[in-house]
């Protein structure tokens, strides 16, 4: 039956039909019930198949069902182990995305001779050290995550200088929760690329993180230069890269809005999170 062998199947099942009615009429009627009309006559074959398929219906669903059991624990722990590989893959794609950004940014600053130059190396790797070695776990502390947020934000406003404004609010956070790393970092590298991109003056980047109960909310805003398209920067590696790891991480526990309007970029995101 499992190897879609079917017409051998119900051969095989009908041999046995045949098989046990037969021993029953010919052998143990005979011994139970001697010198009886019983042990003596056929009743039909109707009659006697109303005596075994009930029997075997039960025991043969009782292995069905056994079997569908050790079935779905085996595709219970496949599942598991290609989610686990794929976040990590989906993980691994952060620091190489994060690297090629911010390399480029840094060459241009060395080029210029620029004496921000040490501390953006530094910032860099305090940020590429949290990446690497801090947020290996599928989920880290909320505090600690944005505590690296910050200095995300720090690095990147090295960069912009004089050239606008970066806003960064959170709510003092009650409690121990835990969230899953690098997620909100993909929001915030997109806004100040957006920014950087489409123009050299008036930045205007507003970040705000607040914790309701157990419920995350987090908004990040950015503006543009009108003409400026968004599609190159919001289809790259990162965006793709966070939707897929919400469907794996919080199924039904995430919404995710992205919209764009009177030259802006605004992303808002609400997150279910459990606690420590």
């Amino acid at each position: 039956m499992y190897k879609k062998k079917y017409w051998q199947f119900f051969l095989g099942a009908g041999m046995v039909v045949a098989i046990i009615i037969t021993i029953e009429e010919t052998v143990l009627e005979p011994l139970i019930f001697p010198n009886t009309k019983r042990a003596e006559t056929f009743p039909g074959i109707y009659v006697s198949l109303l005596g075994v398929l009930p029997v075997m219906f039960i025991l043969s669903g009782c292995k069905f069902g056994w079997d569908a059991l050790k079935k779905q624990a085996q595709i219970d722990e496949l599942e598991t182990t290609i989610q686990e590989s794929e976040l990590q893959f989906l993980r691994s794609q952060i620091n190489p995305h994060f690297l090629f950004n911010n390399l480029n940014n840094l060459y241009s600053y060395a080029l210029q001779e620029s004496p921000k130059t040490p501390e953006i190396i530094l910032e860099m790797s305090g940020v590429l050290r949290y990446m690497l070695y801090e947020s290996k776990e599928q989920f880290v502390p909320l505090k600690k995550e944005l505590e690296q947020l910050g200095n995300f934000i720090r690095l990147y406003k090295l960069q912009i200088e004089d050239r606008g404004e970066v806003q960064f609010d959170v709510d003092k956070i009650e409690g121990e929760y835990k969230i899953a790393p690098l997620i909100l970092i993909v929001f915030i590298e997109n806004a100040f690329k957006h920014s950087q991109s489409g123009q050299s003056s008036d930045i205007e980047i507003d970040i705000s993180v607040k914790l309701n109960n157990a419920t995350l909310e987090f908004s990040c805003k950015n503006n543009y230069e009108p003409g400026f398209s968004l599609d190159s920067v919001a289809k790259g590696i990162g965006l793709k890269n966070v939707r897929k790891r919400l469907e794996l991480l919080y199924p039904k526990k995430h919404v995710l809005k992205i919209e764009e309007a009177d030259n802006s970029y605004n992303v808002y995101l609400r997150l279910e999170l459990e606690k420590v």
